[in-house]
């Protein structure tokens, strides 16, 4: 149901296609605020450096309008929350666009459920940090803090594809004027098929109705619009996930030359955690998390080759 590179398949669409996903998707909530943030936030970052799109977490497909039941994916956004991190470090601005409920930047090591394990009562008004937990929570509040206090870091949540393809065209419009200076980091793991929203029941399901027979469209492509149109200048960085690695090696390089990626990070399902393929039009690079280290993760290699790589890009 979901595809890593946050975009679609392989088969041809055509603007028309697009125009008319968006023309029939329910109306963006507070499009007007968040085009609002954004501006706020690039005016104020596209004179002192780089600005990263982190797209994190994966999109639900509504079967309802009014949502009782959808179709969803098992992305936690792990990689994309130690993405904005390591991107922060490196001095990037980060618009993190992330699935309501998954990991956020800096709060990956807290417990799922952080208010209530994370902290205990030492007196009747005194509640302090577990001792487990004190450093974990004291970093990520201060690492937070400074990203805000910074004005580098912008959340802004979605959940359904139809958020995520909206909010995804109205940050790439708004980073556009960056030129080269923007950088797109797509590793949202992204519905490649959704239901129509003219098409959708209204009101819940009934399963008195016998068994459920439905119709999936295919999520129109975006790369192409978006290298194109939406910010022609900018470094794109797609995603492929796969269980084959022949497999995800050809449909990697498809995709790099197809929609003129700059990179595509091929991930083969058991072994991503560890190590993943960068495939480039110089050739491929793996790169794999330092095993001596217990808390090492591959983001971080990672980031540093794409930090490399777009510096190279804008000289």
């Amino acid at each position: 149901m979901a595809a890593s590179n946050g975009l679609g398949s392989f088969e041809e669409t055509s603007n028309d296609d697009i125009k008319s996903f968006f023309d029939s998707s329910p109306p963006l909530k507070d499009a007007a605020e968040i085009k609002r943030k954004l501006e706020e936030f690039i005016q104020k970052k596209s004179f002192l450096g780089k600005v990263v799109l982190v797209t994190s977490g994966g999109t639900t497909v509504p079967l309802e309008q009014r949502c009782v039941r959808y179709i969803d994916n098992f992305s936690s956004g792990s990689r994309g929350a130690a993405s904005a991190e390591y991107f922060l470090k490196a001095g990037y601005a980060v618009v993190f666009l992330y699935r309501e409920g998954t990991y956020q930047p800096f709060c990956r090591s807290l417990p799922n459920n952080p208010l209530l394990e994370c902290f205990e009562v030492t007196s009747e008004s005194n509640i302090t940090a577990r001792p487990l937990y004190e450093k974990t929570v004291k970093e990520a509040i201060s690492n937070t803090h400074v990203a805000a206090s910074n004005g580098t870091l912008l959340k802004l949540p979605f959940t359904t594809i139809f958020e995520y393809l909206q909010n995804l065209q109205l940050i790439s419009s708004s980073m556009s004027s960056l030129g080269s200076s923007a950088l797109f980091y797509l590793a949202a793991a992204v519905s490649d098929f959704y239901v129509p929203w003219e098409s959708m029941a209204v009101h819940k399901i009934q399963s008195s109705s016998g068994p459920l027979d439905m119709r999936l469209a295919q999520v129109p492509k975006m790369l192409s619009v978006l290298r194109k149109d939406w910010a022609p200048k900018a470094f794109c960085i797609s995603f492929k996930l796969e269980t084959d690695m022949k497999i995800l090696l050809e449909k990697a390089g498809t995709a790099l030359k197809k929609y003129n990626m700059d990179m595509v990070v091929a991930n083969e399902l058991l072994t991503r955690k560890e190590e993943v393929v960068v495939v480039t039009k110089g050739g491929n690079i793996v790169v794999q998390r330092d095993t001596t280290r217990a808390d090492a993760d591959v983001e971080e290699p990672l980031i540093k080759l794409i930090v490399d790589k777009h510096s190279a890009y804008l000289s």
